[in-house]
């Protein structure tokens, strides 16, 4: 596996902890393996609302510094 990480994704009641150069995501306690259409958009949307939440908290610490 080349990426850590620990991502919840709601629609599928999962984490991801790990993606691959190939496309292919290892969910917690589970073996890596590449995600369906639904479990790709899943994951996308879980990313993307997490890193604008990432970004949120990163503005508010920038300003209180």
């Amino acid at each position: 596996m080349t990426k850590c990480m620990r991502l919840y994704v709601e629609p599928m009641d999962a984490y991801v902890v790990d993606v691959t150069d190939d496309g292919r995501v290892r969910l917690e306690h589970e073996e890596p393996a590449l995600p369906t259409m639904q479990e790709r958009r899943a994951i996308l949307y879980a990313a993307q609302h997490e890193m604008q939440a990432l970004r949120e908290l990163v503005e508010i610490l920038e300003k209180t510094c």
